[in-house]
């Protein structure tokens, strides 16, 4: 028999779950906007037959220090000047346009299929085209996409499209994420951990030449992790670096935009560990409520993930949901905690004089704008984008500019070019 008392524990819990696993996931507080039965039809539509997170690879796993088996696809560039595939395969959604890379190894193209005004930036085309006369200083790189926090390398399906045989490239799902496997039970996982991790994958799928290393929040955090412990290997073998909507560290004074004073911030902050560990032990229960609370955490995700939330396709939103959905919530638990002690600042000088994209969304209530300023005043050659009105998975909500910000950072580490004049420096899109 259950007592009343337990019963309610039981509900909250559940409830629980679904908040804190959001929040802490980079997800948290809103209903979709759209109508329930546009959004129901659009979820079914997209887990029966969706197109994102389809794309695939050549797979392999590599084996961690502690023997967890992380899993990686290997894309490689077509020959001669064929373009990618095309990458219109969203259910009603966006598309984006392939990039082309031209014989001499330098990025020859790259359009925005359907960002906000559905093209590239003039400013980029041009320095694209002057791109193409210059004679390539270094072979064209593989391109290492390192992914975030309760998502998987699915979360790269855009940039996957758009440089599908373009361009060399590694997608692979961090320890107890995606198709790689579970990390030791029940053991915090620290940032450092996960560095050792891109290193055992680097060796593996990129045992020689240049590399260009990308990572979005803790993938960015990762790529951090890597040059502190490996800066040699930094300085002989990559050959650009971009951070997306992540962060060097400070994080424990983030208020995730809660509307809270600052000592009451702290409070939730200083909560979060134990209850996430109180939920753990109900893990089971706090699942069922999940899945019972399927459109309060639907609204969750859409309200931490995205910064025009009205303006989001419902597949791109579900397809969001269910990559985070996807995560237990005691891997919730073992990663979080790696986030509060994490400061890398200093690891950033291992980048100094590579070619650098720091990218951010100005709407990002996970990983804020001025982190992302912190991590472009550390590097002298990198380029700030900001992408107006957008939150913290920008890959999938302005696939089109990350993609032509990518494909410019591409442009650079093969022609050596070690930054752009000082007003190129930041901008807006």
């Amino acid at each position: 028999m259950v007592r009343a008392g337990g019963a309610s524990w039981g509900r909250r819990a559940g409830l629980a779950g679904a908040a804190i696993g959001a929040v802490a996931a980079g997800v948290a507080v809103e209903r979709l906007t759209v109508q329930r039965g546009v959004r129901r039809s659009a979820r079914l539509t997209l887990d029966a037959a969706g197109p994102y997170g389809t794309l695939r690879g050549t797979p392999a796993t590599v084996e961690a220090e502690d023997g967890t088996a992380l899993y990686y696809e290997t894309e490689e560039p077509a020959d001669g000047e064929r373009t990618a595939a095309a990458a219109g395969d969203g259910v009603g959604g966006p598309t984006v346009d392939p990039v082309r890379i031209g014989g001499t190894g330098t990025a020859t193209a790259a359009r925005g299929g359907s960002g906000r005004d559905g093209s590239a930036p003039d400013r980029l085309r041009r320095l694209l085209r002057l791109r193409r006369a210059a004679p390539p200083q270094s072979p064209a790189p593989t391109v290492v996409f390192t992914h975030g926090y309760c998502l998987d390398q699915d979360s790269w399906h855009f940039q996957r499209a758009a440089f599908r045989g373009a361009v060399r490239c590694v997608y692979w799902d961090q320890r107890s994420h995606g198709r790689s496997g579970r990390g030791p039970v029940g053991e915090e996982v620290s940032v450092d951990d996960l560095g050792r991790d891109l290193k055992r994958v680097l060796d593996a799928a990129v045992p020689e030449g240049p590399v260009v290393l990308v990572g979005h929040s803790m993938g960015g955090m990762t790529v951090m992790a890597l040059a502190a412990q490996y800066p040699e290997y930094v300085a002989e073998r990559v050959t650009g670096v971009a951070f997306l909507d992540t962060s060097a560290g400070g994080l424990d004074g983030t208020s995730y935009g809660l509307p809270l004073p600052a000592a009451g911030v702290r409070a939730v902050r200083r909560a979060v560990p134990g209850v996430l560990k109180a939920l753990v032990a109900q893990a089971e229960l706090v699942e069922r409520g999940r899945r019972a609370a399927a459109d309060l955490f639907a609204g969750l995700v859409k309200r931490y993930s995205f910064g025009s939330v009205r303006e989001v396709d419902p597949g791109v939103a579900r397809f969001a949901e269910r990559m985070i959905e996807a995560v237990p919530v005691d891997v919730v638990a073992e990663f979080y905690p790696a986030f509060e002690a994490h400061e890398k600042t200093a690891a950033l000088a291992a980048f100094d004089g590579v070619p650098a994209l720091v990218l951010a969304g100005d709407r990002d209530l996970l990983t804020p704008h001025a982190h992302s300023e912190t991590i472009a005043a550390a590097l002298p050659a990198s380029r700030l984008v900001t992408l107006e009105r957008t939150g913290h998975l920008a890959m999938l909500e302005r696939p089109a500019e990350v993609n032509d910000a990518l494909a410019h950072l591409i442009t650079r580490a093969v022609t050596g070019d070690d930054g752009p004049p000082d007003e190129d420096r930041d901008e807006r899109a």
